[in-house]
């Protein structure tokens, strides 16, 4: 879970992320929407492919991302659970709102 909040810390990889939610991407397509280097994005990438919120295909001399979002999920879903939300046993909690008249 580390990791993912690792590779989730930086707005570029969310970004990446977010692209990604469209459906694959090559790296090239990736690249082109970052006014960064080549090398900076292959850095993101491999922190993206250690957390595995993507996996990788190669097309010829392409490089094709897929966005892997059940490990988003998990991750998620440990992290609220961790505080006690999601889950059987949580308390309800209410909350009351005043408006001011």
């Amino acid at each position: 879970m580390n990791q993912v909040f690792k590779a989730l810390s930086d707005p570029t990889r969310r970004r990446v992320l977010q692209l990604l939610q469209g459906g694959p991407l090559s790296a090239g397509d990736l690249c082109d929407h970052f006014d960064v280097s080549k090398p900076t994005m292959s850095a993101h990438f491999a922190v993206l492919k250690e957390a595995d919120l993507v996996h990788t295909e190669k097309a010829g001399k392409s490089v094709i991302y897929h966005l892997k979002l059940s490990v988003l999920e998990e991750a998620l879903l440990g992290f609220a659970q961790s505080f006690g939300l999601g889950s059987e046993t949580a308390e309800p909690r209410t909350v009351k709102l005043e408006v001011a008249k």
